[in-house]
C-alpha cells in the first residue's frame, strides 16, 4: 500500500459502499454535485509526485543534515536544554498526548488538564503571583497580551506604555507593530535613571535584561505604582529559581517563555509562553485557564475556567484572539519541573550561573571589559571594533555567540554548557579559566523564598515514577489513538508516525532561530518548499509561515489589509464585515487589528444573507476594509454565492479574507485565491496534519495575493520593514517538517483524494443520521461539505435532552463529542475527516442512533430525564461498581450500551463536571492530595460480579 491509501481510511470497497448509499457511482460524480462549478479548478495541483515513506525520511534527513547544530550561546530568550528522554519518548512523541484536542470536554481530558494545572502551579510558584494561564504562544506575544491586559485593567486615560530598553529586541519589534494597530503609543526607554516623565498606563521590564544585566527592579515597580501604572516583568523562568520573583518585587504581571524547561530550540518554536497575574486580574487573563471544580458526586475535577473571557464566546469583546496555544509544550515544561523538582532546577540554574561567572572572570583576567557586574547566564563583553572577529572565531570552533554590534559580544550559558565549552569560549578571547569565581549578583537580589512545594514536584523524580505518571495521566484522556474525534471545524485527521518522527532529530530540534543563515540551509530549503506548495494549493502568490497559530495568521492577514489601505491613502477603511456564523477568533482578531466589526446576517438556508450584505456595504460606503469569510461556511456547506460576495466587497473597495479553517474541503478542488480571496490563513494543525497537542502547538501561515505581499510579517530582528507577529522569523518552525512530510507523501493526487474522501465521509454520516437528527443546512444537491450540523433543538424542546447531554453520553460509547453548540446553539457539528474507515464511521452512527432511542425513552416517559443515562452521563467505573444503584436502567447498560463498546472500553475518570461551581470558586493551582481522598464506602472490587 502507498501512503495515501494508509492515510485515507476507507478502502476502495468501503468507498464504493458509501457511494452506493448516497446514490453516486464514483467520487467524481459526488464532488461534481457537491461543489459549485464556479469555484472548481480544472487543472491538477502542480506539486511534486508522491514519495514513499522511506524516500520522505531520507529527503528529510538530507535537509536536516544541511542544518548545522552548534553550541548555541546566542541567548535572546532561546537556550539549549536537555529534554529528558522519558519526556521525549512518553509525552512529546506519544500520540496519546499529541493527538488530543483542546480540553473543552473536561471529563475526557483530565490527564492533560492535570498536566496543564501543574504548569500553572509551576508558573505561579516561580513568579510568586497567584494566577497563571495555561500557556501563550511565545514570549513576545505574551508581552503584547500583558500590554493589552494593563490597558484594560488600568483606569488611566493614557494610551502610552513604557518598554524597558533591555526588553528582547524581538519583543520590542512585535509590541511596536501590534500596539500601533490599536492606538497604543510605545516608548522604549533606558531605565537606569528611573522611569521617564509623563503619564502611562503600564511599564514592561525585562529580567534579566537582553544584555544579561540583573538589576534591582523594586524601586522602579514602586515608582510605577505610585504614578498609577501597572507593571509587567518579562522574566527568565529558570533565573527565578535563584533571583527574587516578580511578585515579590511588587509586579502586577509576569510573562516569559518556558522553553528552557526541556523544550528544544526548534529554530524558534513551538515554545510555551507564560503569563501570571496578581489577584484581581484573573478575569482579564488572555487564553485558557485550568481550574478545579467538582463532578456530580462532589469529587475534585479539572476544567477550563472562566471561558466567558475567550474568543469562542465573547467574540469581539474577548480578552484575546488566542485559540490554539502551546499546551503540549507547556505540559513538557511542567513535567520537566516535576522530574527535576525544585532542588534539581536550582542546581541547573546554579551550574549555568557558575559557568557564566567563570567566563566573566576569565575575560576580566585577560583584560577584557565585561560590561555588567550583575548577571545570571549572559555575559556582555565590550571589544571595541573587534566583536565580529571574536564571533567568527567562536563559530569556527563550533560555537555561536551573539553579535550585538561592532563593539559588543553576548555570551549566553545554558543547561548544555560544560566546563569544556567555557574553556573554548575563553580561548576565543585569548583567555583562560581562573581558579576563583564569584557570584554574579549581590545578596539582596537572591531569592530566599521556597517554591514548588506540591507533591507533584517531588513524587516523580525517578524515571520509573515519571514513566508511570505520564501513563496514568494519558490513560485518563480520549485522544485519536483511541477513537475518532468528530469535531466540526477542527479536522482531527491522522497525524502519522512518519510525519512526526523527524521533529526530534538534532538537525531540526537543535537550531537557534537567530543562527547564521549558512547554518540553517536545510530549514530554509524546507520553508521555501512549503511556501511554494501552499501557494500552489491555495492559489495565492506569497505565503508567510511566521504566524504560530491560526489566530495569529488571521491577525497578520488583517494587518496586511490595513497596511495596504493605508499605503493607498485609505486608512479610513476600518470596517470589517463578519458573518454571524464566523469563528469567534475572526471578530477578536479584527478588533486587535484596529478594525470595527459589523456583523452580516444569515439567510434561512444558512448562507450569507446577500440582501443584508448589500445593506451593510451601503451603510458603510467608503469605510469597508474587509470581509472575513469561512469557506465552506461554518454551516458545513459550499455556498453558491461565494463569488457574488467577493465581487460585492471588491466593488465596495474592500478586501476579501477567506478563513482557511475549512480548507480540508477545498484542497485539490478549489483555490481561495482564485475564487475571490485576497488573503487567507491556513491551519497546518488541521488541514496539513500537525497534531493539535491538546490545545497547541499550531501553525497559521498567511497566504496573500501579490498586492498584499509587501505587508506580510517582517523579520523580528530587522532594522526596518513590516512588524512581526511572532518572536521568531519562521514562527513554530520546528513542526514544519510534519506538513512538509505530509505533502511530500500525499502528492497532488493523494491530497485531492483526501479532500474527496472527507466530503464523502461527511455526507455518509449526514445521510445515515438525518432521519434521527435533522441535518440543519445542506448545499447543492442536498449535500454537505466536509462537515454537517445535527439539529437537536426540536428534541430538546420536546424532551429536555440537550446537545450537552448527548455529548456527555457519547463518552460512554467511547467517543469525543462533536463540536457543541457552534455555530448554532443546541446543535452538534460533526467532521469525520478522510482518515476514519467505514467501521469507525459506522460505530459512530450506531452510537448516535442508540442515543436517539434513549432520547425517545425520555420523551415517552420510560426514564425521567434526571434519572436517564443521558443526564447521568458519563458513567465511571467507580459509580457502576459501587454497592448502591438506584437508577431505572441497569449498570451494564450504563457503560456497555452497545456491544462495540466492550472491545475497547474507555473509562472516564470523573462524572459530569459542575462548571458553575468552578467559576464561582476559582482554584487554578494543583489541589492538595487530600482533596482526592475517598471517604465513601468502598466500591465492589469484582466488576464482573456487578455485571453478572
Amino acid at each position: 500500500m502507498n501512503f495515501p491509501a494508509r492515510h485515507i481510511g476507507p478502502d476502495a470497497d468501503e468507498t464504493a459502499h458509501m457511494l452506493r448509499r448516497l446514490g453516486y457511482r464514483d467520487l467524481d460524480q459526488l464532488i461534481d454535485a457537491a461543489v459549485p462549478d464556479q469555484i472548481r479548478i480544472t487543472e491538477p495541483l502542480d506539486l511534486p509526485a508522491a514519495r514513499d515513506e522511506d524516500r520522505v525520511l531520507s529527503d528529510l534527513r538530507t535537509l536536516a543534515d544541511r542544518n548545522r547544530p552548534r553550541v548555541q550561546m546566542i541567548g535572546l530568550g532561546y537556550y539549549d536544554t536537555v529534554t529528558p528522554a522519558v519526556l521525549r519518548r512518553n509525552m512529546l512523541e506519544s500520540p496519546a498526548w499529541y493527538t488530543a484536542y483542546t480540553p473543552y470536554q473536561p471529563e475526557i481530558s483530565q490527564g492533560r488538564l492535570e498536566a496543564l494545572l501543574t504548569f500553572q502551579t509551576m508558573i505561579q510558584d516561580l513568579t510568586a503571583l497567584p494566577i497563571a494561564g495555561a500557556s501563550l504562544l511565545d514570549e513576545a506575544t505574551a508581552v503584547m497580551e500583558a500590554v493589552l491586559l494593563m490597558r484594560r485593567a488600568n483606569k488611566s486615560k493614557s494610551s502610552r506604555v513604557i518598554l524597558d530598553a533591555e526588553c528582547l529586541p524581538q519583543t520590542i519589534a512585535l509590541v511596536r507593530g501590534r500596539a500601533r494597530a490599536v492606538g497604543i503609543d510605545v516608548e522604549v526607554a533606558e531605565l537606569s535613571d528611573g522611569l521617564p516623565d509623563g503619564d502611562a498606563f503600564g511599564v514592561v521590564l525585562q529580567a534579566p535584561g537582553a544584555s544579561g544585566v540583573v538589576r534591582g527592579l523594586a524601586e522602579l515597580i514602586a515608582d510605577a505604582a505610585a504614578r498609577g501604572m501597572l507593571t509587567t516583568v518579562a522574566a527568565d523562568l529558570l533565573s527565578l529559581t535563584l533571583l527574587r520573583a516578580p511578585g515579590e518585587l511588587g509586579a502586577d504581571i509576569a510573562v516569559g517563555s518556558a522553553q528552557r524547561f526541556g523544550v528544544p530550540l526548534f529554530f524558534g518554536g513551538p515554545h510555551a509562553g507564560y503569563l501570571s497575574v496578581r489577584a484581581g486580574l484573573e478575569r482579564m487573563l488572555p487564553g485558557r485557564l485550568v481550574g478545579v471544580s467538582l463532578d456530580s458526586e462532589g469529587k475534585p475535577a479539572y476544567r477550563l475556567a472562566l471561558q466567558t473571557r475567550e474568543q469562542h464566546i465573547r467574540r469581539d469583546k474577548a480578552t484575546s484572539n488566542i485559540c490554539t496555544a502551546q499546551a503540549l509544550l507547556a505540559n513538557v515544561a511542567a513535567m520537566y519541573a516535576a522530574y527535576h523538582g525544585p532542588d534539581g532546577l536550582r542546581a541547573i540554574a546554579t551550574r549555568i550561573h557558575r559557568h557564566a561567572c567563570a567566563i566573566a572572570a576569565g575575560l576580566r583576567a585577560a583584560g577584557h571589559d565585561v560590561v555588567h557586574e550583575r548577571f545570571f547566564d549572559t555575559v556582555l563583553v565590550r571589544s571595541r571594533g573587534a566583536a565580529q572577529r571574536f564571533v567568527a572565531a567562536a563559530e569556527a570552533d563550533g560555537i555561536n555567540l551573539r553579535l550585538v554590534d561592532s563593539d559588543h559580544v553576548g555570551i549566553a550559558c545554558d543547561e548544555r554548557t560544560t566546563d569544556d565549552v567555557v574553556a573554548r569560549v575563553l580561548a576565543v578571547f585569548d583567555a583562560s579559566v581562573q581558579p576563583a569565581v564569584t557570584t554574579g549578583f549581590p545578596a539582596e537580589l537572591v531569592r530566599t523564598s521556597t517554591y514548588l512545594h506540591h507533591p507533584v514536584f517531588h513524587e516523580h523524580r525517578s524515571e520509573t515514577a515519571m514513566l508511570r505518571f505520564l501513563r496514568e495521566l494519558s490513560d485518563k484522556d480520549l485522544a485519536l489513538d483511541r477513537s475518532m474525534i468528530p469535531l466540526g471545524s477542527c479536522t482531527m485527521k491522522l497525524n502519522s508516525a512518519v510525519e512526526m518522527e523527524p521533529i526530534s532529530w538534532p538537525g531540526f530540534a537543535g537550531i537557534h532561530p537567530y543562527a547564521p543563515a549558512e547554518q540553517t540551509e536545510g530549514y530554509l530549503a524546507l520553508i521555501a518548499d512549503l511556501e511554494g506548495w501552499l501557494a500552489e494549493i491555495t492559489g495565492y502568490d506569497r505565503v508567510s509561515l511566521q504566524p504560530n497559530a491560526g489566530s495569529q495568521g488571521e491577525l497578520a492577514g488583517l494587518l496586511a489589509i490595513k497596511a495596504y489601505h493605508s499605503s493607498r491613502g485609505e486608512s479610513h477603511r476600518d470596517v470589517c464585515l463578519i458573518p454571524q456564523s464566523a469563528h469567534g477568533t475572526n471578530a477578536a482578531s479584527a478588533v486587535l487589528a484596529g478594525m470595527r466589526v459589523v456583523v452580516v446576517g444569515t439567510a434561512a438556508n444558512g448562507n450569507i444573507d446577500i440582501a443584508d450584505l448589500r445593506a451593510k456595504l451601503a451603510a458603510h460606503d467608503g469605510s469597508v476594509g474587509a470581509i472575513m469569510l469561512t469557506y465552506p461556511s461554518t454551516h458545513g456547506v459550499y455556498e453558491n454565492d461565494i463569488t457574488t460576495v467577493c465581487d460585492l466587497v471588491h466593488a465596495a473597495g474592500g478586501q476579501v479574507y477567506v478563513d482557511g479553517a475549512n480548507l480540508n474541503a477545498l484542497v485539490g478542488l478549489a483555490k481561495p485565491g482564485r475564487f475571490g480571496g485576497d488573503v487567507s490563513h491556513l491551519n497546518l494543525h488541521k488541514t496539513f496534519c500537525i497534531p493539535h497537542g491538546g490545545g497547541g502547538p499550531g501553525v497559521g501561515p498567511v497566504a496573500v495575493r501579490a498586492h498584499l505581499a509587501p505587508f506580510l510579517p517582517g523579520d523580528p530582528l530587522a532594522e526596518d520593514g513590516p512588524a512581526p507577529v511572532s518572536a521568531a522569523n519562521y514562527g513554530s518552525a520546528g513542526i514544519l517538517p510534519i506538513t512538509w512530510a505530509y505533502l511530500a507523501l500525499m502528492g497532488p493526487d493523494g491530497l485531492t483524494a483526501a479532500t474527496k474522501s472527507a466530503v464523502l465521509a461527511a455526507n455518509y454520516l449526514a445521510d445515515a443520521l438525518t432521519e434521527h437528527y435533522p441535518v440543519l443546512y445542506t448545499g447543492p444537491a442536498g449535500l454537505v461539505a466536509h462537515e454537517c450540523i445535527l439539529d437537536l433543538r426540536a428534541l430538546t424542546k420536546a424532551t429536555g435532552v440537550t446537545a450537552e447531554d448527548v455529548a456527555k453520553r457519547l463518552i460512554d460509547y467511547g467517543f469525543h463529542a462533536p463540536t457543541l453548540s457552534f455555530p448554532v446553539n443546541g446543535t452538534l457539528m460533526v467532521e469525520p475527516t478522510e482518515s476514519e474507515n467505514l467501521a469507525e464511521l459506522d460505530r459512530f452512527i450506531e452510537a448516535m442512533i442508540a442515543i436517539r432511542h434513549e432520547i425517545d425513552q425520555v420523551g415517552s416517559g420510560v426514564w425521567p430525564l434526571e434519572q436517564s443515562p443521558l443526564r447521568q452521563a458519563p458513567h465511571t467505573a467507580e459509580q457502576v461498581t459501587a454497592p448502591d444503584w438506584d437508577l431505572p436502567y441497569d449498570r451494564q447498560y450504563a457503560v456497555y450500551p452497545v456491544d462495540a463498546v466492550r472491545r475497547n472500553k474507555y473509562w472516564p475518570p470523573v462524572r459530569r463536571i459542575d462548571g458553575v461551581h468552578g467559576d464561582r470558586n476559582l482554584v487554578c493551582s494543583c489541589p492538595a492530595p487530600e482533596a482526592f481522598e475517598i471517604t465513601d464506602a468502598p466500591a465492589v472490587s469484582d466488576r464482573e460480579e456487578v455485571f453478572a
